[in-house]
């Protein structure tokens, strides 16, 4: 095995340009497994994280390699590591603190890992990690969704929204979501009951009384979420303003407590006029939830949407186009292009 692999990093927060460099490959722990990554996938935390938007809760050291969700091919595993054996085909979503899956090898901790679906290529399983997670925990464990509850999921046509829509669905929620109009018979598909074009609608002025929100886009449109709300119900976002609750939660000295507390204080604000509870959603990598979806997956109840699968060496492209918000579906960087396209 060589000693050297090609990595996307960035030498400081709001580096202009990411770079690919030769970077030593990462050392196994014992309940660790080294990874040849195939695929992975782009996501906005990697472009929150690139740009210094998560320092309050997130600390790196430089140069850091990008990348948080994968799939590819077992190559070593750690003295304690029982899962799983070299040749496994796994994917996965790293622990916060270990990112780094845009990179030819990756250390992984098994916990964070699970067998690939076996209908997926490669490019297709690095795009479930973290958007697959993400939605299933906020339907699953944040809103324990059940039928007959009325859902608004943000975004429909994005990474998040494709599977929070599916999973909703399967929950058996009525589901809204918001979208632009040439994409609205593709959320309809995925099984979106009601359609609301935000280039002509405000759903803050169409929707009334829902279950629950699930808030990708944060800003005012977060605000607005109170304003449909039902008392009661829950506005559970992944863009918003972490609160004093979720510092608390997630272990933040007091003082970061303090000014999470100050700045959250308008949402704070509304939370308390609706009746309705805030959360904010930071996902937690975990295999045992990755196997639920493999299951949902691999019985042909959750669709993968792609918009584009792109060469490692155009990151920096894809970045940027991951930025417009225009993506329909995940964008997913080819790792190791002999193995990308295999199931």
């Amino acid at each position: 095995m060589k000693k050297q692999m090609k990595a996307a990093v960035i030498q400081r927060y709001k580096q202009t340009k990411i770079e690919l460099v030769d970077r030593e490959l990462p050392k196994i722990k014992k309940t660790d497994v080294l990874v040849k990554v195939a695929a992975a996938s782009i996501n906005p935390i990697d472009r929150k994280i690139k740009d210094g938007d998560l320092k309050m809760l997130l600390h790196y050291q430089f140069p850091l390699t990008l990348g948080s969700d994968f799939a590819g091919v077992i190559q070593a595993v750690g003295s304690e590591v029982q899962r799983f054996q070299v040749g496994d085909k796994v994917y996965g979503r790293v622990n916060k603190d270990r990112i780094g899956t845009f990179a030819e090898y990756l250390a992984v901790d098994q916990a964070d890992i699970a067998i690939k679906p076996n209908n997926l290529t490669f490019s297709q399983a690095a795009a479930v990690p973290l958007v697959g997670l993400t939605s299933y925990q906020a339907i699953h464990d944040f809103m324990k969704l059940k039928r007959g509850d009325k859902v608004l999921i943000q975004a429909g046509s994005g990474g998040i929204g494709t599977v929070a829509i599916q999973l909703a669905k399967l929950a058996g929620a009525f589901v809204a979501t918001t979208t632009s109009e040439k994409n609205a018979d593709m959320v309809k598909k995925l099984g979106a009951d009601q359609v609301i074009d935000y280039h002509r609608q405000d759903f803050s002025e169409v929707l009334t009384d829902f279950d629950y929100v699930f808030d990708t886009l944060g800003k005012e449109q977060l605000k607005k979420a109170f304003q449909i709300i039902r008392p009661g119900g829950k506005v559970v976002t992944l863009s918003g303003i972490p609160n004093r609750k979720f510092a608390k939660e997630y272990g933040l000295p007091w003082w970061k407590q303090a000014v999470l507390d100050i700045a959250s204080y308008p949402i704070t604000r509304l939370e308390k006029e609706s009746g309705a509870t805030y959360v904010f959603l930071f996902m937690k990598p975990s295999g045992e939830q990755l196997v639920k979806l493999t299951d949902l997956i691999e019985s042909g109840n959750l669709q993968v949407i792609l918009d584009r699968i792109v060469p490692l060496e155009q990151i920096q492209q894809a970045f940027d186009y991951s930025a417009t918000g225009r993506a329909h579906g995940k964008i997913v960087l080819n790792i190791d292009p002999k193995v990308s396209d295999q199931f």
